[in-house]
This record gives structure tokens, sequence and C-alpha cells, in this order.
């Protein structure tokens, strides 16, 4: 075989192996990390990223309005046939002898231009006053805040998007969990009957009902697997997290029951821990300076004008005793005065105001949504806590039923329907429990949004 083509072969196989072993790659994911994952690939957080550096250049852009600009210029030219002109009458007419003749070789052309022509200067333009300069720095300046506030918005985002995304995965794993608890209880209990019933002890319907809990369990059971790993791979779409690696998660319901700050409970409400807030009151102040700034457009703007240029002529470049270089230099002030606009600018001035208006009335509308926002988590938050303790208290209940109703069977007292019973019981209650415990979970996160914590 061709070495390369062996090279090539090898090569490929071991990027196919590579491959492979990455999609069957494990990892292992608590909720924080898979927040910091989120917030490490989240493709919002690059784009914001962007934004804050395109802020900072902004600023930069609009300070440099205000510095001098200094520019030079070279310029070369060749007449291919120079430009005459005509010499006026009277300049012809004084050139005649004293019997009305012209000298010889006289024309009544003349060319004021050389063969060859190069101008080359430096040019510099500083702002003195322009009152609209420093109120467009400052609005550069507060938007560079504002897309930084957007970002802290944005990660608070994520991060509860990939809350609300896992706790859904750790609900139907822990579901999972113990109803293969149960699936293994029934199996132990289906056994333990079948032998019963091949000694006489027991009917064929004791072994039936306990054959049909144990396949509608694991009916249950394969359904809870498809779900788990839909919600995983939502999971995986956000955080940015490749769908072909295997996940697993470490956490579990119960294992911190969130219970807030009194002051998160009936405290009051910090409207600048959202940082939607902060960012709808920037608006207004990036509106109230466009307000300034189209009104300093009233005001005059004084410019400085200097430059420096030599100006070479001859027809030839080199040894030609006509040609010379001619310096130019000039300094001056240019002011710009508005006067009348056809009312452009007071158009522009009430847009903006209106703007404002529109802004601060969003902002308003804002705090008071964010009241009944909050208002609601509290009551939502008490509620779920309440159905905890209630379903605690259910499930100790049903636990204490089955182990009872076990009791019973095996010393021949209780029939295996009071199994199939207490046993669906317990795992409604298991399953109650659990799904309380997720309420929680969800009423907390929903506080902590609403109250931007």
């Amino acid at each position: 075989m061709n070495p390369t083509v062996k090279k090539i072969i090898t090569s490929s196989i071991l990027c196919c192996l590579s491959i492979l072993s990455y999609s069957q790659e494990t990892v292992e994911m608590t909720l924080d990390k898979a927040v910091a994952y989120a917030l490490k690939n989240s493709d919002e957080i690059k784009i914001a990223l962007l934004n804050i550096e395109d802020a900072e250049q902004r600023i930069l852009e609009t300070r440099a309005t205000g510095l001098p600009q200094i520019n030079g210029e070279a310029a070369y030219n060749r007449y291919l046939k120079i430009p005459t002109s005509a010499l006026p009458e009277a300049f012809v007419n004084a050139s005649r002898d004293a019997e009305g003749n012209l000298p010889e070789g006289f024309s009544n052309q003349i060319t004021f231009a050389l063969k060859n022509n190069f101008q080359a200067g430096v040019n510099l333009r500083t702002m003195v006053f322009d009152g609209s300069f420093f109120t467009g720095l400052k609005a550069a300046s507060l938007y560079r805040n504002l897309v930084q506030d957007e970002l802290a918005a944005k990660q608070q985002a994520i991060q509860n998007r990939v809350i609300t995304a896992y706790l859904p995965v750790i609900l139907l794993t822990e579901n999972l969990k113990i109803l293969d608890k149960n699936i293994a209880n029934i199996e132990q209990l289906r056994m333990e009957t079948n032998a019963l019933y091949k000694e006489g002890f027991v009917e064929q319907l004791d072994v039936d009902r306990l054959e049909l809990s144990s396949a509608n369990l694991q009916v249950e059971k394969e359904n809870l697997e498809r779900q788990v790993a839909t919600t995983m791979n939502t999971l995986k779409q956000i955080m940015n997290f490749p769908i072909e690696t295997e996940l697993i998660i470490q956490d579990n319901l119960g294992r911190t029951v969130p219970v807030p700050a009194k002051e998160d409970l009936e405290g009051e409400i910090d409207y600048y821990k959202r940082r939607e807030y902060k960012v709808a009151e920037t608006g207004i102040e990036l509106n109230t300076l466009n307000e300034s700034y189209v009104k300093n457009l009233y005001l005059p703007s004084l410019n400085l004008n200097l430059s420096y240029n030599q100006m070479f002529q001859g027809n030839k470049i080199f040894d030609d005793p006509n040609s010379f270089w001619a310096p130019t230099g000039i300094i001056g002030l240019s002011l710009n005065v508005p006067i009348f606009d056809g009312f452009g600018k007071k158009a522009k001035i009430q847009r903006a105001q209106l703007t404002t208006e529109i802004a601060r009335t969003q902002h308003r509308q804002f705090a008071r949504a964010i009241d009944t926002e909050v208002a609601n988590a509290r009551v939502d938050y008490q509620s779920a806590f309440q159905r905890v303790e209630s379903q605690q208290r259910n499930l100790a209940l049903a636990e204490k039923i089955y182990s009872t109703t076990q009791i019973k069977y095996k010393e021949g007292v209780g029939s295996s329907l009071e199994i199939a019973q207490a046993e669906q019981s317990l795992f409604s209650a298991q399953r109650n429990h659990l799904q309380a415990l997720y309420d929680l979970l969800i009423a907390k996160l929903s506080l902590d949004v609403a109250l931007g914590n």
C-alpha cells in the first residue's frame, strides 16, 4: 500500500474513533455547574460582550471628533498641452511701434503655467467650541453602562432558564428512581406470591394482580424514561451543550428545601435589584441627553483651521532654472451660527421630549408590574411550602399503610388486592411529594426572579 494512502486511512480511523469516544463521553453535572457552563458558552452572552466592546469603541469615536484632525495631501500634475490665455487688447496696442506694427515674433497669447506641478501640504482642523460634543460624549459613556446592565440582565435570564430546565430533569429522575424501587418491591412480592401459589396457599388471581401491577409500572417507567430524554435534550439546548454527550444529574429535590429570608417575604421591594429596571432607567437618561444634544444644535460652533503647503512648478523636474517652490501657510477660524432651519430642530426637540415621556411612563408601568409579580410570587411560595408539609404527612401515612399491608399479607390475613392498592397509594404519595418539592423550588425561583436576587 502507498505510504501516503496508508497515512490518510490511519488518520481517518483515529478521527472516527475520537468522535465516537467523544459522543460516548459522560459528564456529571450539578445545577451550579450547569449554570456556569451555560453562561460560558451562551451565544447571547458572547453578543452582549461584543456590544460592550462596541460601546467602548463608540466612546473613542465620539471623543475623536473633538480632537485635532491632521491630514497630509500631495498631488502631481504634468501638462501635456499647457493652457494659454489671450492678452488684453490694451496690452497688444501698447506693444505696437509708431507705425502701428507689432514686434517680430509677437503673440497675443501667453501662458502662466509650467509643464510640471507638484503640491504637498499638511492641514489641521480642531474644534474650539461645540455645545453638542460633550453631550454626545456623555451619552456614549451612558450607553456603555446600558449595555453592561443588559449583559447582567441576560446572565440572570440565562441562569433562570437553566434552572427552569434543570428542575424537571431532577423531578423525572427522582420519579424514575422511586419507580425502580417500587418495581423491585412488587417483583419481590410477586415471586414470593408465586411460590405460595405453587404450594397452594394463594390463588392464581393473587399472582395475576401482582403481575398486572408490575406490568403497569414497567409501562410507566418507559414513559418516564422518554420524558427524561426529552427534558434532558431541552436542558442541553439551553446550556449550548453537545447533544450527543451524556449528562448525569447529581442533584436531588430533597437535598435542600429553599427557605427565603424574611425580608424576601415581607420586606420592601428594591427595584434596582432588577436589572431590567436599571436598563429602563438608563434609557430615560439617554433620552434626556438626546434632548440636550438637540437643543445644543442651536448653539454656534467654532473651529480652528491651520494648513501649510509647498508648490513646485517647472518645465523640467531637474536642472530647470525657471522652476521654483512656492510655500503657502494659512491659519483661520470658522464660525457656524444656526439662524433658521425651517423649525426642524424644534420638531426634533419635541420628538425627543415625547420619547422621554414615553420612557418614563413605561418605567412606572414596569415598577407596578414588579409589585404585582413580587406579591404573587410571595403568595405562591407560601402556598407551595404548605403543600410540601401536607404531602410529607401524606407520604408518611402511605408508607405506614403499605408496611402494615405487607405484614398482614405475609401473615395470611391480607389480600394481594390490598397490597396492590397500598402500593399504588404509596407511589402516588411519593410522586405527589416530589411534585410538591418541585413546585416549591419553582416558587422560590419565581420569587428570586421577581425580587432580582
